[in-house]
């Protein structure tokens, strides 16, 4: 059995894309059922407002320094990157807003549903986010999605009216902050040796192989000469 560990955030593209062809990796090399997947939180902002107080494409220029336009495609880019996975990515008209309560209901799922409930919700909520481009701070929304992937309405509604799950999400965030995890999404394989970043497809079925071949943590991971994509606290890194 191979255990991964991947910290994550919902309003993180890369986050999307690499779960993705992680995913597209163990289902190709027929791995479903020899591969657990634990969920860790990882806000990119913990400040960021519960409201949407401005547009993706805007804050993408403000924060890298670029032009509106020169914004937009670099969004764009990171879009195609999504729909080359068949998902319909619209990361250019994204909410953000702050998302702990989405991860407060993964440590609900996490707690108390199996693992295939888990991965429903952890899916649902991605592509609210970045598909159907609703608000992950909305509760309606939340609780819509939660009851969707088979958690139990009650259960959803305790936990929003309430800081249920507050303490959890905060240790996963001080455990990738003890490891010198500063960008997600971030996947530790078996305890030993981590990926820091969106491989390719081909990078993560190597990354498998070599852990089902007990290689160790110092052989070489081939990415095809990409370099993994991450978001941190201060950016994404742009194509």
């Amino acid at each position: 059995m191979i255990t991964l560990t991947i910290w994550s955030d919902f309003a993180c593209p890369y986050c999307y894309i690499g779960e993705t062809r992680l995913q597209n990796a163990i289902e190709e090399l027929g791995l479903k059922d020899d591969v657990q997947v634990d969920f860790r939180a990882f806000e990119l902002d913990p400040t960021a407002s519960k409201e949407v107080v401005s547009s993706t494409p805007e804050r993408f220029a403000k924060k890298y320094r670029l032009s509106l336009e020169g914004a937009k495609e670099q969004i764009e880019q990171i879009s195609q990157l999504g729909r080359e996975l068949g998902i319909d990515f619209n990361y250019a008209t994204t909410q953000y807003s702050n998302t702990r309560d989405a991860h407060r209901l993964m440590k609900l799922a996490e707690d108390k549903y199996d693992r295939a409930t888990v991965g429903r919700l952890n899916e649902a909520l991605f592509k609210a986010y970045f598909v159907e481009n609703l608000i992950l701070a909305n509760h309606d929304v939340l609780l819509a999605k939660a009851v969707e992937s088979g958690l139990k309405e009650d259960e959803v509604k305790d936990v929003l009216n309430s800081d249920k799950y507050d303490d959890e999400v905060r240790f996963d965030e001080r455990e990738a902050m003890m490891r010198g995890v500063h960008g997600v999404p971030y996947i530790v394989f078996n305890g030993d040796f981590a990926v820091p970043g969106a491989m390719t497809t081909e990078g993560f079925k190597s990354a498998l192989q070599r852990e089902l071949k007990k290689q160790g943590m110092n052989a070489e991971i081939k990415s095809d000469g990409e370099r993994p994509h991450q978001c941190g606290p201060d950016g994404c890194q742009l194509l």
